[in-house]
């Protein structure tokens, strides 16, 4: 009897060890159609110029620096009204690292100034996959923004960079707009500044061309991030 029961307590923590390890390792899935548009964008790889790619290795670099002497990493995406691009490069941010499976990546965003996040890049998201709801009607309205099942929403709202739901200190700045690139010589807080600024799918606002710059817009941003997080996942 002894001995049985010993086997069975030996069975038992055995299970539970490999639900553990299991429940650790677990990777959570993206909704299908986001993982289908980055199997697309990853094609794209190759199309991204060389003087690109240089700044994207920075991003990279960073991560992984950070990760091996914090276990954590912070990306602070900015421009200068936090309304298109740097939301987009935050929500990307976030995809890339469950795509790959980077741990431990946070990405927040901010501007110079306070304005909304604009709906036509929230359609683009959309578009491309993400569960956007309204949170908090108003001006700057807050959106709720989902990227898996399994993951709790984003709060996503315009704000500035040095707002209290950002990280002060400790954190990779990302320029997505030159304006707020020359604007800002120095972040305040910001571990390093990088320079990875996109055309403003603003100036297709109104024009019959304008789903289709927010879409091309949302795409770029999208790849190059990819990138960025495919360059960790191969180095790691």
């Amino acid at each position: 009897m002894k001995k049985k029961t010993t086997q069975f307590l030996v069975t038992a923590s055995l299970v539970l060890l490999s639900f553990k390890t299991h429940k650790e390792n677990h990777q959570p899935k993206l909704y299908s159609k986001i993982t289908q548009y980055i199997r697309e964008a990853e094609k794209d790889f190759d199309k991204i110029p060389a003087e690109r790619k240089i700044q994207l290795q920075k991003i990279t670099t960073y991560i992984q620096a950070s990760l091996a002497k914090d276990h954590k990493a912070n990306l602070v995406f900015i421009c200068t009204h936090n309304s298109r691009r740097s939301h987009m490069a935050q929500l990307w941010a976030y995809a890339a690292g469950e795509y790959y499976g980077i741990n431990h990546v946070a990405s927040y965003s901010g501007g110079t100034e306070v304005t909304a996040f604009n709906p036509n890049a929230v359609k683009a998201l959309r578009k491309a996959g993400f569960q956007i709801t309204v949170k908090e009607e108003g001006t700057n309205p807050h959106y709720a923004v989902k990227y898996s099942e399994e993951l709790p929403a984003l709060i996503a709202y315009s704000k500035k960079y040095t707002d209290s739901a950002n990280p002060s200190s400790h954190f990779a700045a990302v320029m997505t707009c030159s304006h707020a690139d020359v604007n800002c010589p120095v972040v305040f807080g910001a571990s390093l500044k990088i320079s990875t600024p996109y055309e403003d799918p603003k100036d297709a606002d109104g024009k019959p061309n304008q789903e289709a710059v927010y879409d091309e817009r949302c795409k770029q941003i999208a790849t190059e991030l990819l990138y960025a997080f495919s360059l960790v996942k191969q180095q790691n």
